[in-house]
């Protein structure tokens, strides 16, 4: 049995589709349900069981777990707005210690979400302690298991796995409302309003030039498997190892929309002055914790026998726009 926690969420469900399609059923997915409508991610996925977070982490707690071959631990709350810091740290830090010391116990390999919020404002992605400052108690959730862990590699049995994320797209994300990924917005935007937001200059950016590492969740869920198969313990970056524009995300998804509806593509600068892509002044809750710039340094990644390439905005965008132009919403 394979055990996905947050498995009704964004990247757990991908996951869970991934082990579908090499035939694997037998899977145990762990979830809270309080936003009832990510049942639809599950679907039209076949999975074992489905237990709610805190009857799991008894059944851990009293060894009755059995015949599990890997942990995907992707459960979490992942609002970096929250501020209830007691709840977060008990979702994330908590729960991912006990899932920790089970699979360490029962030589089970575990592989989990970390984030790449642990860089903060620093400026520098590697994964190395200097570089890591968060700026928010999600942040901090995450930043203090990898530290947890990092206390624990010389007494490890089984091979432990942490993905630092950079930003996910893709499908499968609509449950997430405000921590849905910029190219979902900007895909409602557009066939809304027909002209989409962007944040004007920070930071030195002019406006809509903040770049960040846009993964989309295939490369996301394709690291996962291969460590999976080849087991090398450690923390990665995931991320393609190349910033782009949030303004290369909005071109890219209307011209994936008007391409659909066989219209010719634009470019940026027409897009712009026919006021199609707009500016907006950065909310003030964002003020000195937003990230204008991430790029992940993924040498540690190609290092440890991760070699496909990733997936550009532009080739992810089409992607995810295609699939989400094959289903109602």
């Amino acid at each position: 049995m394979y055990i996905v926690t947050g498995g009704a969420g964004f990247i757990g469900a991908n996951l869970v589709q991934a082990l579908n399609q090499r035939g694997i059923t037998d899977i145990l997915v762990v979830d809270h349900l309080t936003r009832a409508d990510k049942f639809l991610n599950l679907t039209d996925l076949e999975i074992a069981d489905y237990l709610e977070a805190e009857r799991f982490l008894n059944l851990l707690e009293n060894d009755q777990m059995k015949g599990v071959e890997a942990v995907f631990h992707e459960g979490a709350c992942s609002d970096t707005m929250a501020t209830d810091g007691r709840y977060v740290m008990e979702n994330n830090y908590q729960f991912s210690k006990t899932l920790l010391h089970w699979c360490q116990r029962h030589n089970v390999p575990f592989l989990y979400a970390s984030s790449a919020s642990v860089y903060g404002m620093t400026g520098t992605f590697v994964e190395e302690r200097q570089a890591e400052s968060p700026l928010n108690v999600y942040g901090f959730s995450k930043f203090q298991f990898d530290q947890y862990l990092r206390r624990m590699w010389p007494a490890l049995r089984a091979p432990v796995h942490g993905f630092r994320y950079f930003n996910v797209y893709g499908p499968r994300e609509f449950h997430k409302n405000r921590m849905a990924s910029v190219a979902l917005h900007f895909y409602r935007q557009y066939r809304l309003d027909k002209h989409v937001h962007l944040f004007a200059g920070t930071d030195g950016y002019a406006d809509g030039e903040q770049r960040r590492d846009f993964i989309h969740i295939d490369d996301v869920v394709a690291v996962n498997l291969h460590f999976l198969d080849h087991p090398r313990s450690g923390i990665y970056n995931v991320g393609t190892g190349q910033a782009q524009s949030f303004n290369e995300v909005a071109v890219a998804v209307i011209n994936g929309l008007e391409r659909h509806a066989k219209r010719p593509a634009q470019d940026l600068s027409t897009l712009q002055k026919a006021q199609i892509i707009r500016y907006i002044h950065m909310p003030e809750a964002l003020n000195g914790k937003y990230q204008s710039f991430t790029q992940a340094n993924i040498h540690k990644l190609r290092y440890a026998g991760y070699d496909s390439p990733f997936l550009t905005v532009e080739e992810g965008v089409e992607r995810y726009i295609h699939w989400l132009m094959e289903r109602p919403n």
